[in-house]
């Protein structure tokens, strides 16, 4: 009886082997280079990878460093991801562990009354009597026979879940070392802009009240005066707007971080000392496949396979082994005697032969789910191509806007002061000195943001490009 079990799951494994199913490479839905507009490169200088740069060598700044190195010990964001890849982990172990036999130990008391007259086996109770049977099983194993890979597709299925979750674990990290950085940037542009807007509140102070003197003493217009006036309320109007966003900014990080961040940690103005290192996006796109949230959807795919193999399998018989050793006895006191010893072997096979369909709606399921997957394997390299270009594409022309701007506000500074040289010598009115501190203050303005926009872009392509993990 055991050779015919064993020769009809030899059978049903060969005819399950006729059409394997492996997972199949998706080709790159996307060009193998970026696009001719954005591989243009601000800087000759050599470059290193965006992938192969780890973010303390990205990032220059001492605090930022500490800031981010505070991020990852108490973010919640990233801790709930850490605990979601130990569960996942786990899940993987328990699936793994169905592969190998389970030994479990037992022991069990069967004690029943039977009444008179009652028939067993054929043979009438003559009275009613109290039946005692003790069992001792020491050894009691239990084994599927993986020979159609059922249990070996759902462990693949829960090993790329589970390599899946380091991935988004890691994406999270990569997403939130970017915010952290974009946030400390944001306070530090607008600490500037904060700075920039006292500095001209108090010029203006200064301005106003020799206005007021000159108008008291006759020498000046009612109107200089009021426009005076109406840029100094201008600056204190920015100083509040300014004081606001720093407070929002500093309530961001925290949030961030996950803790109160200590003032020292938080950056001054938008110095150089915010330099970050140059990185290359490189030639080909395909660098794009080592990102994080790329690899997530390539295991998920991987998954997806490995499920369509154990629907396969739920078409084939499953085959168990049963087996026990251990004693038996009616009386307590006689278990453990020589002649009490037992065993049993109990061979079961599961032969599936009407279901209603059941079985093939699971495997249609099953392929669907693998053509969802591999939809949005080939969504994520898309927009990741995306990414990419838009920032390369912003990269240099940042660069070149900032420049322009630069030289708009050396421009400006000096047209300002020859405004006020002329109004102070009496040949022009105040409000040729309004009109260029107004327009001088907006471009340091614009400048601050400029500066701003062009960290935040090299923060996003280093993002964008996987760095970061």
């Amino acid at each position: 009886m055991y050779r015919r079990i064993l020769l009809l799951g030899m059978t049903a494994c060969l005819c399950g082997c006729l059409h394997p199913r492996k997972y199949e490479q998706v080709q790159l839905p996307v060009p193998a280079a970026w696009p001719e507009s954005a591989t243009v490169k601000p800087n000759a200088a050599a470059e290193a990878s965006g992938a192969d740069t780890p973010w303390r060598e990205f990032f220059r700044d001492e605090h930022l460093r500490s800031l981010i190195e505070l991020t990852l010990a108490n973010n919640r964001d990233l801790r709930m991801a850490a605990l979601n890849v130990e569960r996942v982990q786990a899940l993987y172990r328990i699936q793994r562990a169905e592969q190998l036999p389970s030994v479990n130990a037992s022991a069990a008391a069967d004690l029943y009354r039977l009444p008179k007259s009652m028939t067993v086996a054929g043979f009438a109770v003559p009275q009613s009597v109290t039946v005692e049977q003790y069992t001792v099983n020491p050894v009691a194993v239990s084994w599927e026979l993986d020979l159609f890979g059922r249990v070996r597709s759902l462990k693949s299925a829960a090993l790329e879940r589970f390599l899946a979750t380091e991935q988004s674990r890691a994406a999270t990290q990569i997403a939130l070392v970017a915010a952290v950085a974009d946030s400390y940037f944001a306070l530090a542009a607008d600490r500037e802009k904060l700075r920039l807007a006292q500095a001209t509140l108090d010029a203006q102070q200064s301005t106003y009240e020799l206005i007021r003197r000159t108008c008291e003493a006759g020498m000046a217009s009612d109107l200089d005066l009021r426009q005076a006036e109406s840029q100094l309320e201008a600056a204190r109007a920015d100083i509040a707007r300014y004081t606001a966003q720093v407070a929002l900014d500093e309530n961001a990080i925290n949030l961030l971080v996950g803790t109160t961040v200590s003032a020292d940690l938080l950056p001054g103005e938008l110095g150089s000392e915010l330099a970050l290192k140059d990185i290359d996006a490189g030639v080909h796109s395909e660098v794009l496949l080592r990102r994080p949230d790329i690899l997530m959807a390539e295991h998920q795919l991987k998954a997806a396979y490995a499920n369509i193999g154990a629907a396969r399998a739920a078409f084939f018989p499953r085959i168990a082994l049963t087996a026990a050793a251990g004693l038996m006895s009616s009386d307590l006191s006689d278990l453990f005697r020589y002649g009490a010893r037992t065993w049993s072997f109990v061979p079961k096979a599961s032969i599936p032969i009407f279901d209603a369909g059941a079985r093939q709606a699971n495997l249609k399921v099953a392929e669907v789910d693998r053509n969802l997957a591999v939809a949005e394997y080939e969504k994520a390299i898309q927009s990741a191509f995306r990414e990419v270009s838009d920032a390369l594409a912003l990269r240099s022309r940042l660069l070149e806007q900032q420049r322009a701007q630069e030289a708009l506000v050396r421009s400006l500074e000096e047209a300002f002061r020859l405004a006020e040289a002329r109004y102070r010598s009496g040949i022009d009115s105040y409000l040729s000195v309004l009109v260029a501190q107004r327009s001088l203050y907006a471009a340091q303005q614009g400048l601050v943001s400029l500066r701003q926009a062009r960290l935040s872009n090299l923060v996003t392509l280093y993002k964008v490009l996987g760095g970061g993990a």
